[in-house]
């Protein structure tokens, strides 16, 4: 059975930082390209970071260029987002996403970002 367990969200002071973990089973962790994506009620879902299977390139949405960090750690089927400088439009609920042929989602952690 395939899992994917976001854990990490929470409230942040903007320009604070927070990191999310997704924790993933049930597949073939290594060989999976990994996402988080993000969606807040205002806006569709959109991509916020990638990170490939193969030599782990990563790839990043505009707005989050140069304040967020994907990673992964394939020997703790582990993905994480680290995120810097969070800002109030940051407010989102976070999912992390598995690709290898099959698309699977986790449940999503909320993070919101307010004074």
């Amino acid at each position: 059975q395939v899992q994917l367990v976001e854990s990490g969200g929470g409230l942040v002071q903007p320009g604070g930082s927070l990191r999310l973990s997704c924790v993933a089973s049930g597949f073939a962790f290594r060989r999976a390209a990994m996402s988080w994506y993000r969606q807040s009620p205002e806006k569709e879902r959109e991509l916020v970071a990638r990170i490939g299977s193969i030599g782990g390139a990563t790839d990043y949405g505009d707005s989050v260029k140069g304040r967020f960090t994907i990673s992964r750690d394939n020997a703790k089927n582990t993905v994480y987002l680290q995120m810097n400088n969070l800002r109030p439009e940051d407010t989102a609920v976070y999912f992390c996403k598995a690709t290898d042929g099959n698309a699977y989602w986790g449940q999503g952690t909320q993070v919101t970002v307010s004074s």
